[in-house]
């Protein structure tokens, strides 16, 4: 399950972020903010990404650089989501 959010985070930034230059994308625990692949809007086109591609809801609290600011971040929080939404309903 991580692989594949991984992958589908990864094209996902690459393909908005660096208009399609995947080679450009970072390790995936290095700082998207830092790299100046994502900036505060990008932060919010990458929140609805999730909810609407994932199926989870990000809530305010949870949009800390933990869990936002990197693709493994990104992978861990999202996995995280989708299994406890799945173990809820």
């Amino acid at each position: 399950m991580h692989d594949q959010i991984r992958n589908e985070l990864r094209e996902f930034i690459g393909d908005n972020y660096l208009f399609g230059d995947h080679d450009r994308l970072p390790d995936d625990e290095a700082s998207l903010l830092e790299e100046g692949i994502v900036d505060s809007t990008g932060v919010l086109e990458l929140i609805e990404f999730l909810e609407d591609h994932f199926g989870i809801v990000v809530g305010e609290s949870e949009t800390v650089f933990e869990n936002l600011g990197s693709v493994g971040g990104l992978t861990r929080f999202v996995a995280s989501k989708t299994l406890a939404e799945q173990t809820v309903g």
